[in-house]
C-alpha cells in the first residue's frame, strides 16, 4: 500500500479548504496550490508551495495557463504499476500528484446575474480545472480527486484508516463524481451559449445533474426514485429548498410541490396561496393578508385539501400557521417562516414538511422544460405568458371591472390539467379565489358540467347551508368562467348559462368560434378571447 505524498489544491469555493489543507499537512502531505487558494492556505500558517515550483513554469496569460503542463498531467496520469511509465517519469524528472482538490470557476453563479455580459460569462469557463479533475479521475486506480467540500472529511478519515492512503473503492466513487460534475458544468455552458446563438433552428440541447439523492420510493412504492438538483437554477424552485422540519420529501411531494410553487408564483407581489392535490390547484386565492388568502384557498375544496401540498407567496406568520390546526397537509412551501410560526408548526406535527425557498419569490423566469419519452426527450419553453391579446367578441361587452378576476382565473387554469375549467370569484373587493374547478377530463363539457359547476355549487352550500338556488345563480353570475383552451362546441356555453354564467374567458381559435359566440349572444353572456392557449398535460 502506498500513501498520498503530494497534493494539488486549486478551488474557487474555499469552503472548508483551510481545514482540509491543514489536515493533509498534518498527515505529511506536500501541498501545491495556485493563486488565491495558495494565499488562503499560506495566510492560515500552513506550508504550501506555488504550482510554478512544481512545473518550473510561471503562470501566464492572466492565470489562464498555470496547470496545463506536462508536469501536472504526467504526475496525475502515470500508472504507478507500469514499469515503462515509472521509467519515463524518472527519465524526465517528473513527480507524482496523488491527490487533486479542485472545484470549478463559478460559471453557474455568474450567469445567474441577468446583467452579465457574454465576455464576462466566457471568462468564467474553467479549462484547467476540468482538465485536471478528468486526468485524475481517469487514473482513479491510484489518484484521489476531490471536487466537493462534503468529501473532505471522508478523505481524511480514509487516510487515517489506510496508512495515509485512500481506498480504491472511495477513489472510484470520487472519480465517478468528477465526470458527472464535468458533464453538468459543460451542459450549463452549452445551454447558456445556445441561448446566445441567433435563429430558431434546433440547437444542441445538453442537460446533466451531478448532485442527487435517493428518495424513499417513486410515484408508487415499487418504483425507485432520485432527486437531482440543477446548480444553475437562479429562481425559486422546489428542488432548491431547505427542509426545516418534517419527514423526508417523497417523489410525489416534489411533483405536487412543483405544481404548488409554480402556480403560486403567478400571484407574486401579493398575499397568495395555492393548494395542490395530484398536481391540480384544488384551492387558489389572494387575500389582504396571507391568513385570509389561506382560508379563501382552502375553501375552494376543503375535502380535497386534506393531504395537500401548499405554497404561499409570503413569509408564514403565526396567524397563518394557526389556521393549519386540525388540518392535515403534506408540505408547506414558503419564502420563510416567522420564528413563532415555525415553532407552532413544528409542535403541531412531527411529520409536516416545512420548506423554505433559497431564492426570492417571483414570477417564473423563461427556461426550458423536459419531458422524457421512450427513446428520446421532448423540450419546450416553459409557459410564462398569460394573454396574447384581449378581445371582446360578443354583443355584450366584457365588464372592465371583471378583467382582474379573469386574469386570476387564467393563472389558475394555466396550472390545471387539461381539459380545464375554472370558476373564479371576487369574494371581497379586490381579492379572488377559485370557487369551482374541473380538471383532466377527456371533454370540456364534462369538466364544466360535472366538475366545475358541481364543485362551485357544493362550496356555496358548504359556506351557507341556507343559500337558495336564486342566490346561487346570482353569485355564479358574478363569477368568471375560464377555459384554458377553446370551446369546440356550444354545449359548454349552454351548460354555463343554465347556472347563471354571465362572463366567460377563453383563447378562441376553434373552427366553431362563430357558433360559440352566437350561443353567448343568445344567452346574453359576455365573452372575451385571449388568443393564448394553456394546455397542460
Amino acid at each position: 500500500m502506498s500513501r498520498i505524498e503530494r497534493a494539488l489544491i486549486s478551488v474557487s469555493d474555499k469552503t472548508g479548504i483551510v481545514d482540509f489543507a491543514r489536515g493533509l499537512a498534518e498527515r505529511n502531505v506536500e501541498l501545491y496550490s495556485t493563486g488565491g487558494t495558495a494565499k488562503a492556505i499560506r495566510d492560515a500558517g500552513i506550508d504550501v508551495k506555488d504550482i510554478s515550483d512544481f512545473t518550473g513554469f510561471p503562470e501566464i496569460l492572466d492565470g489562464r495557463v498555470k496547470t496545463l503542463t506536462p508536469q501536472v498531467h504526467a504526475g496525475l496520469l502515470f500508472m504507478r504499476d507500469n514499469p515503462e511509465h515509472v521509467k519515463t517519469m524518472e527519465e524526465h524528472g517528473l513527480k507524482s500528484i496523488d491527490l487533486v482538490c479542485v472545484n470549478l470557476y463559478p460559471f453557474e453563479a455568474t450567469i445567474a446575474n441577468p446583467d452579465v455580459s457574454i465576455p464576462e460569462a466566457i471568462e468564467q469557463i474553467d479549462i484547467g480545472g476540468p482538465t485536471m479533475i478528468r486526468s485524475a479521475a481517469k487514473n482513479m486506480k491510484f489518484v484521489t480527486v476531490v471536487t466537493s467540500p462534503a468529501d473532505y472529511s471522508r478523505v481524511l478519515n480514509a487516510m487515517d484508516a489506510n496508512a495515509g492512503d485512500t481506498t480504491e473503492e472511495l477513489r472510484f466513487e470520487l472519480g465517478q463524481k468528477v465526470f458527472a460534475r464535468a458533464a453538468e458544468y459543460n451542459a450549463t455552458i452549452a445551454g447558456y451559449l445556445a441561448d446566445q446563438v441567433a435563429g430558431d433552428a434546433p440547437k444542441p440541447f445538453v442537460k446533466a445533474a451531478s448532485s442527487g439523492v435517493e428518495l424513499r420510493y417513486g410515484e408508487n412504492s415499487h418504483q425507485k426514485a432520485w432527486l437531482y438538483t440543477d446548480a444553475a437554477s437562479p429562481e425559486a424552485a422546489i428542488a432548491q429548498t431547505d427542509v426545516l422540519h418534517g419527514k423526508e420529501m417523497s417523489y410525489n411531494n416534489y411533483v405536487d410541490g412543483e405544481g404548488a410553487l409554480e402556480a403560486v408564483k403567478e400571484l407574486s407581489g401579493k398575499p397568495g396561496v395555492s393548494v395542490i392535490k395530484h398536481t391540480n390547484p384544488c384551492g387558489y386565492a389572494t387575500g389582504e393578508t396571507l391568513a385570509e388568502a389561506f382560508e379563501a384557498a382552502w375553501s375552494g375544496d376543503p375535502v380535497s385539501a386534506f393531504g395537500s401540498v401548499i405554497a404561499v407567496t409570503q413569509t408564514v406568520d403565526l396567524a397563518t400557521a394557526e389556521l393549519l390546526k386540525g388540518r392535515f397537509i403534506e408540505a408547506l412551501i414558503a419564502p420563510d417562516f416567522d420564528a413563532d410560526a415555525l415553532e407552532f408548526l413544528k409542535a403541531k406535527s412531527k411529520n409536516i414538511r416545512l420548506l423554505k425557498l433559497r431564492a426570492p419569490m417571483a414570477k417564473a423566469a423563461p427556461r426550458k422544460m423536459i419531458k422524457d419519452i421512450n427513446g428520446g426527450i421532448l423540450v419546450q419553453d416553459v409557459d410564462t405568458d398569460l394573454i396574447a391579446e384581449w378581445k371582446d367578441v360578443t354583443k355584450t361587452a366584457f365588464d372592465d371591472s371583471k378583467k382582474a378576476l379573469a386574469e386570476f382565473g387564467l393563472a389558475a387554469a394555466k396550472h390545471t390539467k387539461s381539459n380545464a375549467i375554472m370558476i373564479v370569484q371576487e369574494y371581497k373587493s379586490g381579492q379572488f379565489r377559485v370557487l369551482g374547478m374541473g380538471a383532466g377530463q377527456p371533454n370540456r363539457v364534462d369538466a364544466l358540467r360535472k366538475l366545475a359547476i358541481t364543485k362551485a355549487v357544493e362550496n356555496l352550500k358548504l359556506q351557507n347551508p341556507e343559500i337558495t338556488e336564486e342566490e346561487i345563480q346570482k353569485v355564479i353570475g358574478d363569477c368568471v368562467f375560464v377555459s384554458e383552451a377553446f370551446f369546440p362546441f356550444a354545449d359548454s356555453i349552454d351548460e354555463a348559462h343554465a347556472v347563471g354564467a354571465r362572463f366567460i374567458v377563453q383563447p378562441g381559435g376553434s373552427i366553431r368560434d362563430d357558433e360559440v359566440i352566437a350561443a353567448c349572444d343568445k344567452h346574453g353572456i359576455a365573452m372575451a378571447f385571449t388568443a393564448m392557449r394553456h394546455f397542460r398535460h
